[in-house]
């Protein structure tokens, strides 16, 4: 089952425009790139708007070739503003500490864009913040997860006020570019050790990092912005599928103990009766999309070799570890 809505979902109108500015940037003309992108004047005005992934596929396979910059992804990230992650970058600015923006950065990211999706990592020593990308094209998918992961440090910078603010590492599934001498450029954006070929793509951070204060915390407009937010998210719930609604809840509940179903039906605004229909109408199931979760994340932190059994069966909702053995081995026939 795929991880939200089929293709390769929406990206808002805000979001692609940081794209814009940076092919700008490069000295690319505004008028061709959105003809060849096939993007109107008009798609681009209403901020709250959202367009098919494969709009940003167009664009960049037109920039992509036509720009000097061979890490154009990495250096999009030099135009990132609040604007750029619509709402939830004013959500972001309003908060107390980096563990309040985590936390609403996973809730809210869809109103960015679902192209991909976000997850926290609980290392030793470490939280490792990952993004996983539905772009399988692989020049397009590494200049978007090189930007993705670059404008996530440029803008905690900013809000925290502190510009000399660096992870403890970067990792990135895909290979290093052919030019080593490229190598630079990414010390000089992340200022800390960068890792290729790794399991996932991630940002690793101290503990300590998340209670960094941040320099404009305001909780009561924060609150004020989550509410819009949450009309919002109720909005473009309605053009989901049930059955990505509740893998979306399932994920950010796992780590607090195995979900419980009532406990979701509830969030869906159903009782478990009816939760159970409308899945089974979309050919899945509760129990379905419970297990296929729990592997997907099994075996993304069984490539972590410094978890043991007892943290991974922990996170992914199990009491005991040899609960999560006997699941595990189950999925894995």
């Amino acid at each position: 089952m795929q991880d939200d809505v089929s293709g390769l979902g929406y990206i808002s109108v805000p979001a692609l425009m940081q794209y814009v500015r940076s092919a700008e940037a490069a000295g690319l003309d505004r008028e061709r790139l959105l003809a060849e992108a096939e993007i109107s004047a008009d798609m681009l005005v209403d901020n709250n708007g959202r367009l098919e992934g494969e709009v940003l596929q167009r664009l960049l396979e037109y920039v992509l070739p036509r720009c000097a910059n061979p890490l154009f992804g990495l250096y999009t990230s030099q135009h990132i503003q609040p604007g750029s992650y619509s709402i939830m970058g004013y959500i972001a600015m309003t908060s107390n500490n980096l563990s309040e923006v985590l936390s609403r950065m996973i809730m809210y990211e869809r109103l960015v864009g679902d192209m991909g999706t976000s997850s926290l990592l609980h290392e030793p020593g470490a939280v490792a913040v990952l993004w996983k990308c539905r772009f399988e094209e692989t020049r397009v998918r590494r200049h978007i997860v090189e930007n993705v992961l670059a404008s996530w440090v440029a803008y905690t910078r900013w809000i925290a006020d502190e510009p000399d603010r660096s992870p403890l590492a970067v990792r990135f599934e895909h290979a290093p570019p052919d030019d080593r001498s490229l190598l630079k450029h990414y010390q000089q954006v992340f200022r800390c050790p960068v890792y290729f070929n790794q399991p996932h793509s991630a940002l690793v951070v101290p503990p300590a990092m998340m209670s960094l204060r941040l320099r404009q915390p305001d909780v009561l407009l924060r609150d004020t912005l989550e509410n819009h937010a949450q009309q919002l998210l109720k909005s473009l719930r309605d053009s989901y599928r049930l059955s990505d609604q509740v893998r979306i809840l399932l994920r950010s509940m796992l780590s607090d103990g195995s979900p419980r179903k009532e406990f979701v039906a509830q969030q869906m605004g159903m009782n478990v009766r009816t939760l159970h229909r409308k899945l089974a109408e979309e050919q899945t199931s509760y129990q379905q999309i419970l297990d296929e979760l729990r592997h997907e994340l099994a075996m993304t932190y069984l490539a972590q070799a410094d978890l043991s059994v007892e943290d991974i069966g922990r996170r992914l909702g199990f009491a005991e570890s040899r609960s999560f053995i006997r699941h595990f081995k189950g999925q894995q026939g």
